[in-house]
C-alpha cells in the first residue's frame, strides 16, 4: 500500500507526544508512539498552538490535592504521588491531574477528564520516568508495574503503603516503550511485579514487558476473576485479595518453558504410562511394550510379513485390551482385513477360498462375533486412496468419534500418494508432522506400517541385508517423529527353507527404553499363516526340529 502521509512529526493529545503523529491525505492520522488513531486529526488538534493552549488552559486552575473520590484513592495517597483534583463550578470532581518529571523536575501534566474519561497533556513525555518514578529510590526489593496512574495509586494503597508502585505513561499499546526508556531504573529492583488489565491487550502487553526484563526478575499478578485492574480491587475494598495475588505471582517465563521446581508435584504425582505387552517376548524386552500416546512404525522390504506382523499386532490387541481399536488398511477392501484378523483368530488361512472352506460357516460366524461382536473394532471401508485431508477426517473420526485408543495405518506411502502435488520427501513431512501432532492431541496409540527405499549394492533387503533408519524411505522425518520403529529382515531368497520363512525383527528407534537391536526372529508357518517366536535362531546348516521355541 502506498504511503499517503502529507504532515509529519506533529503532537498527540493521547498520549503527549510532541512529534509521534503522522496526518494522510483524508485527514485521518495515526501515533506511531501509543498507535491511536484519529479519525480526523485536525477536528481534534487544529494546530500545535491550539493544541498548547488547551492544554495549558487545563492547568490554569492549579488543582488541589484531595482524595479521587470516584477511584476511592485517599488524599494521602493522592499527595504522595503529586496528583491534584479539579472540581467544576457545582462542586463535583471534574479532572484529575498527573505530573511526569525528569530528574525529580515536573514538565508534563497529563490531564484525565473524569466525565468522559478524555485525556490531554501540558509538555512532553518525552525523556520523564515512568509515572510515580520520582518517588521511590533505585535497588528496591520490589517494584510493581501498572498499566495506569489510578492503578499504580490503588496498588501502592493496596499492598499497604510500603512497596514502590508505578505505571507506563502511554497506555498498554506503548508499554514496551515506556520499560525501555526506564529499563535502568526497573531492572535495578529485585523483583519486578507486573500488574496490568485483565484483559487482552493487558495480558499481551504484560508479557511482552517481562520478555525484555532480566530472566527471572519479573512476574507476572493474575487478578481473581471479576476484577479488571488494581484500582477495581480498591473500589471494591479487596485488599487481602489483592495481596494474595501480588504474592502468588510467578516468574514470567516464555511459552513452552517451565521452571521445574514448580512442578514437583506434577512431576511426583504423574499418571504412569500403561503397557501393552508385544505379542513377542523379545520385542517386550527392548521396549516394555506398547503405550498409548506413542507413535510406533514398522517397517521392511515388499513381501518380508509387514502384513502378517501387522494382523498379529491387531489381533493381539482386540483380544487383550479393552479398548476401541481402529483399521486403516488403504490396499485392501476391508472383507479383507477382517479375513486376516479373522485368519489369526482360526490358526488358518482363511482369506483363501480353499482353506476358508475347510470351516462350517457356523464356526466362522463364532469366531466373528467373538472379534468383532462387542462394538470394539472400526474398519476403515474404503479400497484405495482418498484425498489426503478425508484420510485424516476418518483418522481423527476413529479416535476421537469411535473412541479408539489404538489404530494401524497402512500404510504411508499410499497416504503420500494422496497428496496430489509436490515431492514425496515434503509429502512425508507433511502426513509425519500431522501424525505426531494427532497422537500427542489425543493420546491415542498409532502403529504406522513404512516401506524402505531400494539400497545400492547386489544385495536388497528381499536378501536379508540389515536395515538402517537411513533406508527408510522418503524422509529423515519418519525416524524423527516416531517414538519407536521397528524393522522387519528376512533372507527370502535362501536356499535354507527355514531361513527363507524366518522374519528377524530389529529395533532401530525406542525412544522410551533407548535399547536398539536384533530383538527377535518370528518363523512363518505356511499352513497356518501364523508367527512362531523363536530365541537364538542359528538358520544356516540347521534343523528345524533343533531349534527350541520360547
Amino acid at each position: 500500500m502506498q504511503n499517503t502521509f502529507v504532515k509529519y512529526h506533529l503532537p498527540c493529545k493521547q498520549c503527549g507526544s510532541s512529534d509521534a503523529v503522522s496526518v494522510n491525505k483524508d485527514g485521518s492520522a495515526k501515533c506511531f508512539s501509543c498507535n491511536h488513531f484519529y479519525s480526523n486529526y485536525e477536528g481534534n488538534v487544529t494546530s500545535m498552538e491550539n493544541y498548547k493552549k488547551e492544554s495549558v488552559s487545563t492547568n490554569v486552575h492549579g488543582g488541589i490535592f484531595g482524595k479521587l473520590i470516584d477511584r476511592n484513592i485517599s488524599k494521602e495517597t493522592a499527595e504522595k504521588y503529586g496528583v491534584k483534583v479539579i472540581y467544576d463550578s457545582s462542586g463535583q470532581l471534574a479532572q484529575h491531574l498527573y505530573p511526569f518529571f525528569i530528574n525529580n523536575e515536573q514538565c508534563a501534566t497529563k490531564t484525565r477528564y473524569v466525565k468522559d474519561k478524555r485525556f490531554s497533556f501540558q509538555g512532553s513525555l518525552q525523556g520523564t520516568g515512568l509515572f510515580g518514578q520520582n518517588l521511590f529510590k533505585e535497588g528496591g526489593k520490589y517494584l510493581t508495574i501498572t498499566e495506569g496512574e489510578c492503578d499504580a495509586m490503588a496498588g501502592y494503597e493496596l499492598l499497604g503503603s510500603k512497596w514502590a508502585v508505578v505505571s507506563i505513561k502511554r497506555g498498554s499499546a506503548s508499554a514496551v516503550k515506556d520499560i525501555k526508556e526506564s529499563l535502568e531504573y526497573v531492572e535495578s529492583f529485585d523483583n519486578v511485579v507486573i500488574c496490568f488489565d485483565k484483559d487482552k491487550a493487558g495480558i499481551k502487553a504484560a508479557k511482552e514487558v517481562a520478555s525484555i526484563i532480566k530472566p527471572g526478575k519479573a512476574k507476572i499478578v493474575t487478578l481473581p476473576n471479576g476484577y479488571k485492574d488494581a484500582n477495581d480491587m480498591l473500589k471494591q475494598g479487596k485488599h487481602a485479595e489483592f495481596t494474595r495475588a501480588f504474592w502468588d505471582a510467578k516468574v514470567y517465563t516464555p511459552s513452552g518453558i517451565i521452571q521445574v521446581s514448580d512442578k514437583k508435584k506434577s512431576y511426583m504425582d504423574r499418571k504412569k504410562k500403561e503397557s501393552i505387552a508385544y505379542p513377542w517376548e523379545g520385542l517386550n524386552k527392548k521396549l516394555y511394550g506398547l503405550r498409548q500416546g506413542e507413535l510406533v512404525t514398522l517397517t521392511g522390504g515388499t513381501g518380508l510379513g509387514k502384513s502378517s506382523v501387522t494382523r498379529e499386532l491387531e489381533h493381539w490387541l482386540i483380544n487383550q485390551t479393552q479398548d476401541n481399536v481402529g483399521v486403516i488398511a488403504l490396499e485392501e477392501d476391508w472383507k479383507r482385513t477382517v479375513d486376516g484378523i479373522l485368519s489369526i483368530e482360526a490358526n488358518a488361512r482363511l482369506y483363501v477360498d480353499q482353506e476358508r472352506e475347510k470351516f462350517e460357516k457356523e464356526t466362522i460366524m463364532q469366531m466373528f462375533d467373538k472379534i468383532f461382536d462387542d462394538d470394539r473394532v472400526f474398519i476403515h471401508a474404503h479400497f484405495g486412496t482418498n484425498e489426503i485431508d478425508d484420510i485424516f477426517a476418518k483418522l481423527r473420526y476413529l479416535i476421537v468419534g469411535c473412541d479408539c485408543k489404538w489404530v494401524i495405518v497402512d500404510h504411508l506411502h499410499m497416504l503420500v500418494s494422496a497428496v496430489h502435488e509436490g515431492d514425496e520427501r515434503r509429502a512425508i513431512d507433511s502426513i509425519m508432522t500431522r501424525l505426531r501432532s494427532l497422537v500427542e492431541e489425543t493420546g491415542a496409540g498409532l502403529i504406522l506400517v513404512s516401506h524402505l527405499r531400494r539400497v545400492d549394492g547386489n544385495k536388497g533387503h528381499e536378501n536379508g541385508i540389515e536395515v538402517s533408519l537411513s533406508h527408510l524411505r522418503g524422509s529423515n522425518s519418519i525416524g524423527q517423529l516416531s517414538d519407536c520403529v521397528i524393522a522387519l529382515e528376512r533372507n527370502q531368497q535362501s536356499d535354507n527353507e527355514l531361513e527363507a520363512r524366518t522374519t528377524k525383527l530389529r529395533v532401530l528407534k525406542s525412544r522410551y527404553t533407548g535399547d536398539v537391536g536384533n530383538a527377535t526372529s518370528l518363523v512363518y508357518d505356511k499352513e497356518t499363516g501364523r508367527l512362531s517366536e523363536y530365541e537364538d535362531l542359528e538358520l544356516i546348516n540347521s534343523k528345524e526340529e533343533d531349534i527350541l521355541p520360547f
